[in-house]
């Protein structure tokens, strides 16, 4: 439990770089879910390719409900744990799994009963529709399973715990990488079912997860008891993370939202520019590994920092956070501009899909620095419990920058032209988002001490 106080020791650099990279290879192994079961979903042939394109952004969506009640529950328990308040902490531990729990049942019915008109709406082709639902009937079985998992390691990282965290995220994409090829293309007794296979082989390697984090959290660190019996109770526990949780939500759930445009552009220019955008899709996660993992512990960081004399520590990570995610940025572009082609290869024979991975994987790049330092930025906000800035910056980011530029710059450039509005949207909002940050921790700092709610 000392590390869930010790954020305000030791020099800031060092300390970010100390949490975060046990987060690079969890999350590396997580966002490979995706990959490995794109690289195995290819060999099956360019329509199954394009109908897994299509769920991206319906899996984002999943994925960033988590993210937010993940958010939500890291920043509620780190203050509880810091106040000294254990039962109260694992009170909301409780509760917070109910919520998580209900929250899944409802989308994963939801889910069910849309399959065809949401993805219609989304630009795919009729003949299309039996291979996504083959697909998204098997993986919305897994929703529960997205959710528990991202709020448990929200508390393994309030405590200190990113480790273990990290440790069952590898552990769980080898056993995904184990079961994709078993499941899709059959082997002795196993069936072949083909791109059903790689929905069976999240369900069942995310359940494993899940079981996995709920004995640590519960039994081995001992933080969780019973949910609360009491309307009352339960409405604390879930007001407290929602505060933060909600918005957090909004904010990743705009990711998902910009993709699905993106995709319903795209599909405009036929099957194999879906096929290429999702490859690039499935590899730019990887790549920005490392800003994602930054943006996990940016938050508990600055929120345990927020005490008077600390305050200093801050505007020192926000200067840390800056010179990173610029030089990292900048080393991504140039290695995909390198390397793009070969790595679009793995996915795909096809010329035309490995096309238009590569002019995207060219483009958007320019823009990684920042887009990764509005992801610790959005975080940051978040840790200070100030949501909204987050939103209100995703907002920007997706309707107000990237959504006219998109229009704008397809009808002057085609394909390209999205790829370019991409990195434009990017660049500015990183720039906004800075010195809206920058100011907040500067005007902070002048201010005296206030209690944490």
């Amino acid at each position: 439990m000392k590390q869930a106080v010790s954020f305000t020791e030791g020099p800031v650099g060092r300390q970010l770089y100390k949490m975060s990279i046990p987060m690079v290879w969890g999350l590396l192994a997580t966002m490979s879910f995706n990959a490995v079961d794109t690289f195995f979903v290819a060999q099956l042939g360019a329509d199954q390719l394009a109908a897994m394109s299509f769920t991206f952004p319906v899996v984002m969506v999943v994925t960033s409900m988590a993210i937010g009640l993940g958010a939500g529950t890291s920043s509620v328990m780190a203050r509880l744990l810091g106040q000294g308040q254990t039962d109260e902490a694992r009170q909301m531990a409780g509760d917070t799994l109910l919520l998580g729990t209900l929250l899944s049942v409802i989308v994963m019915l939801i889910g069910w009963l849309t399959v065809e008109p949401l993805f219609l709406l989304l630009g795919a082709e009729p003949e299309l529709l039996p291979l996504i639902a083959d697909y998204m009937n098997i993986w919305y079985l897994n929703t529960p399973f997205v959710l528990v998992p991202m709020v448990m390691s929200a508390m393994m990282r309030a405590t200190g715990n990113s480790g273990v965290a990290g440790i069952l995220m590898m552990a769980a994409a080898i056993f995904n990488a184990v079961l994709d090829p078993l499941l899709i293309f059959g082997w002795g007794p196993i069936p072949r079912m083909e791109i059903a296979g790689a929905a069976w082989a999240t369900v069942l390697t995310r359940f494993a997860m899940a079981v996995a984090s709920l004995y640590f959290v519960a039994w081995r660190l001992n933080l969780m008891s019973g949910p609360h019996k009491a309307w009352e109770g339960l409405k604390r526990s879930w007001q407290g993370v929602l505060h933060i949780g909600l918005p957090a939500m909004g904010t990743n759930m705009i990711i998902p939202f910009a993709s699905g445009i993106t995709v319903a552009l795209v599909a405009s220019h036929g099957v194999d520019a879906v096929a290429g955008f999702g490859v690039a899709m499935r590899i730019e996660p990887v790549v920005l590994i490392a800003f994602y993992s930054l943006s996990g512990v940016v938050g508990p960081f600055l929120g345990q920092n927020m005490a008077e004399p600390y305050r200093h520590r801050q505007q020192e990570a926000l200067r840390v956070i800056l010179r990173f995610c610029l030089a990292f940025g900048l080393a991504m572009a140039v290695l995909l501009w390198l390397v793009g082609g070969t790595v679009s290869r793995w996915f795909s024979d096809s010329a035309e899909v490995v096309a238009v991975a590569v002019a995207y994987l060219a483009i958007a790049p320019i823009s990684y620095g920042l887009y990764g330092l509005v992801m610790s930025i959005n975080a940051s906000f978040n840790g200070l419990g100030k949501p909204f800035p987050a939103m209100a910056i995703s907002v920007l980011r997706v309707l107000i920058l990237y959504l006219p530029l998109a229009l704008a710059a397809q009808a002057l450039w085609g394909l390209t032209g999205l790829f370019v509005a991409t990195a434009l949207a990017n660049a500015i909002a990183g720039v906004i988002g800075y010195f809206w940050l920058k100011r907040q921790l500067h005007q902070s700092a002048l201010q005296p001490a206030q209690a944490s709610g």
